[in-house]
């Protein structure tokens, strides 16, 4: 009853009884703080923050777990695996024959953890002798990196070994891929160099980096300090081989033009020289020689003198050469024929003020005798019959001011004046030379409208295939008729024997014809009275053409500069051993000792 009566009074509001007791009550009921009410926006607020809260954590576990899942598991990879890359195998560079001009072959590279390193002073002194440095050239470049420093990059197996018999502690080797190159300094400007890094620096290395570099590929594994590999760890990406590139050159004609050129310039004093030699009836280029040269696998001390491809990247006035080239257009446009007759008397003539001279006075020359004595007067005498328009589209025709369609850096465009900018005296001394200008290569290639019946050949440093090479090369449109091509061929032929400029161009066996050409050099805005270009072009076998082979020797200084006594005689040399290379059937019997008599006649004195 009492505990029915106790809930009555709860219901009520009646306070319970209290049993007495000795200790006094605290009515925590009455404090001001706990009797106030709690706004209902703290309870939505605080609610909401742990919710907030929670959803915070929810959204950077996903972020981790699933959106960024791979950087972190990146990171937290990159802790103790490492990607190394495997290197691909540079592609060889091979001559049209198969024979290797460069390829990659393993060399030891040296390097170092400085902070592990132990080595006595007489250690130090021996490895910085080793490594062609000094001892604090060595100690600086140790303090370069407490971890890694490299000592000295792909050296000789003998350095390697010797730094190894060492047995100095910190100092590891390792095997990376070296550039060889078989064919050394005759070959150098064709082929190039790589870098330290095995990337293309210079000649076809350059100009097929991407073919030749193929693509690295990359292995994950688990590494010690010393850069040991522990484990092989995740997938192999394997790497892809760079390809093979096969060019045009020949390696026995580029090395026995680049012999010829280099006894000419030690002979005459020289300052330079190169030879091109050209196949006209497949349109691949033979060689590409050149002195000064260097050593592509040590390049200490090089210049940029030795470095330039002269062949293709020096320019010059073209001189003499350009004399059969107006003496064509004359016979295509039916201005004269073979035996019109021209007078040069008295040897000189004048042209708004400046005059033109011959060496000496010839009196009255026909066309092809104009060419065989090189007659200033003469060619002016045909190129003054043509206008301005007319030249400059026959030179452009033949690649003159054009850059050449080839696969090679720093080929270069030359110089021709638009025809609308001439003067009546620039279009008379560009008929022989002056006031424009080329490279060797161009004007070896202009000379293939000879060679080919009428018909310019792009030319090509990359091996054609053998239906290519059967003579189905594709040719630009035709410059002149056959007819005049072979008329100017027999003026060539003409100017190369007795009576000519350069009878020393004459080979056994071989009909050959051809142009010289001397020029005084540009000094300044005028010409130097004691430098002179001296040069050669010409084709063989006159009979059927094969080759075209240009000379060119700069500054002689040993008492001869005529181009058909300094360039004529290289001319002959690389013909002779380049259509025997190519078995090429002789197409006369001339005995060696006809060919030498025939070279005690004196040569024309060559105007320029």
């Amino acid at each position: 009853m009492s505990r029915l009566s106790g809930l009555w009074r709860r219901l009520r509001g009646q306070p319970r009884r209290q049993k007495p007791s000795a200790m006094p009550s605290v009515r925590y009921a009455s404090s001001p703080l706990l009797a106030s009410r709690t706004p209902p926006w703290r309870v939505k607020f605080m609610i909401g923050a742990i919710g907030l809260g929670f959803a915070v954590l929810i959204g950077r576990a996903a972020w981790i777990q699933i959106i960024e899942n791979d950087f972190y598991l990146e990171q937290g990879a990159s802790r103790y695996e490492r990607r190394i890359a495997l290197e691909a195998t540079r592609g060889r560079i091979l001559d049209r024959n198969g024979e290797l001009l460069a390829s990659s072959v393993p060399a030891p590279s040296l390097w170092a953890i400085p902070k592990d390193l132990q080595a006595t002073p007489q250690q130090r002194r021996e490895l910085a002798k080793l490594l062609g440095m000094t001892v604090p050239e060595l100690d600086k470049r140790l303090a370069g990196s407490p971890n890694f420093v490299w000592l000295r990059r792909k050296v000789d197996d003998d350095v390697a070994e010797a730094v190894v018999a060492l047995g100095i502690k910190g100092v590891h080797q390792l095997r990376e891929a070296k550039r060889h190159y078989p064919e050394g300094e005759a070959a150098a400007h064709v082929v190039g160099f790589t870098n330290i890094e095995d990337k293309g620096q210079e000649g076809v290395e350059l100009a097929y980096q991407e073919r030749l570099s193929g693509r690295d590929g990359t292995r994950r594994v688990i590494k010690d300090r010393l850069g040991r590999v522990v484990e092989a760890v995740g997938d192999l990406v394997p790497a892809v081989d760079g390809e093979s590139v096969r060019l045009s050159i020949d390696a026995k004609v580029q090395f026995y033009a680049y012999q010829r050129i280099r006894d000419a310039v030690a002979e005459h004093k020289a300052k330079a020289g190169s030879v091109v030699v050209l196949d006209v009836q497949t349109g691949e280029i033979l060689a590409l020689a050149n002195v000064p040269t260097y050593r592509p696998d040590d390049r200490r001390n090089l210049t940029g003198a030795q470095l330039r491809n002269r062949a293709l990247t020096d320019t010059f006035e073209p001189g003499s050469t350009m004399k059969p080239i107006i003496a064509a257009w004359a016979l295509e446009t039916g201005r004269v024929r073979p035996d019109t007759i021209i007078s040069t008397a008295p040897g000189r003539m004048t042209l708004d003020g400046s005059t033109i001279n011959d060496a000496h006075a010839h009196g009255d020359l026909t066309v092809a005798e104009v060419i065989q004595k090189s007659s200033n007067v003469g060619t002016v005498k045909l190129a003054m019959q043509m206008q301005p328009r007319e030249m400059w589209e026959l030179f452009s025709a033949v690649g003159l001011g054009q850059k050449p369609q080839i696969d090679f850096p720093g080929a270069v465009t030359g110089r021709l004046r638009p025809y609308k900018s001439w003067r009546r005296i620039e279009q008379a001394t560009m008929s022989y030379g002056y006031g424009l200008s080329a490279s060797l290569f161009q004007i070896a290639q202009s000379y293939t409208i000879f060679a080919t019946d009428g018909e310019y050949v792009p030319m090509s440093l990359l091996a054609h295939d053998p239906v290519q090479r059967a003579g189905h090369v594709s040719r630009s449109a035709r410059v002149i008729s056959p007819e005049s091509a072979r008329a100017v061929r027999q003026m060539l032929q003409m100017a190369a024997g007795p009576g000519g400029t350069a009878p020393l161009a004459q080979t056994v066996g071989y009909s050959v014809g051809g142009k010289s050409g001397t020029a005084r050099k540009q000094e300044g805005r005028g010409y130097a009275s004691n430098k002179y270009r001296s040069w050669f072009v010409g084709i063989a076998p006159i009979s059927q053409p094969r080759i075209v082979v240009a000379v060119m020797v700069d500054e002689p200084s040993n008492g001869k500069y005529y181009g058909g006594a300094v360039a004529a005689p290289v001319f002959s040399q690389v013909v002779q051993q380049t259509l025997s290379r190519l078995n090429v059937l002789p197409d006369q019997a001339v005995e060696p000792r006809i060919v030498a008599s025939e070279r005690l006649v004196p040569a024309e004195v060559e105007s320029f």
